[in-house]
């Protein structure tokens, strides 16, 4: 890809992304990672891997905008449009938007092509690690959602059991459970590596604000007086 392609490609990204859970500084650690994984996949058409990389999540306000909108969905007809548009031969644009479309972490439409499964890996290394709960905190906060949540004794809940969406509740309803969905040998490696970083910074988390939760009796016995 020459630079003024990938120029024009990243400008028309930075106009799409407005959150920061999902900002362009996201994009860029999406698109290393990705081409990091390529370097052990010598197959991969690395134009159609960049502009995968770079468009992939350009539907994300649509999807703020309307939930029951799906941003992979979205942006891949954005980019498809947006490629076509600046005359990429349509197999070559929908290659892009195909990978797009499978990006996202979902049972039902996994990833086909090398480029869609490098992309998938890519994003998910993006949660693995202590930057994936960084980003999920983000994320809650952008739609509202605490870190923690309590039971009716007022103990902190761990996020594993049916209770109301929290920080605590994404990371066991979906984080902890990314490791074995990757798709590519250099992706499972480079997840493993972030694994016990994500594990060690939700565990402090977790001891800490239950622990602040049993100190906090004390204020019982003060205002029993």
């Amino acid at each position: 890809m020459r630079r003024e392609e990938y120029q024009q490609i990243e400008a028309y990204m930075q106009r799409c992304m407005t959150d920061a859970a999902h900002d362009r500084e996201h994009i860029y650690r999406v698109l290393y990672n990705a081409l990091e994984i390529a370097a052990s996949e010598p197959e991969t058409d690395l134009d159609v891997l960049v502009a995968a990389c770079l468009l992939h999540d350009i539907g994300r306000e649509k999807e703020y905008a309307a939930p029951h909108v799906c941003h992979a969905e979205a942006g891949a007809e954005m980019a498809l449009e947006y490629l076509l548009g600046r005359g990429w031969l349509p197999e070559r644009a929908q290659a892009v938007a195909n990978a797009i479309r499978t990006h996202r972490y979902r049972q039902d439409r996994p990833p086909v092509s090398l480029e869609g499964k490098i992309l998938f890996d890519a994003d998910k290394l993006d949660v693995v690690g202590a930057i994936g709960i960084a980003r999920t905190i983000s994320y809650c906060g952008h739609v509202g959602e605490p870190y923690y949540t309590t039971d009716e004794d007022g103990m902190v809940l761990d996020g594993s059991g049916q209770e109301p969406p929290s920080v605590f509740q994404e990371y066991h309803r979906k984080l902890k459970r990314l490791y074995e969905g990757f798709y590519t040998a250099r992706g499972r490696e480079l997840a493993a590596a972030r694994r016990r970083h994500a594990e060690e910074l939700y565990a402090h988390l977790l001891e800490e604000v239950r622990t602040g939760r049993a100190e906090g009796k004390l204020l019982e016995r003060i205002l029993q007086q």
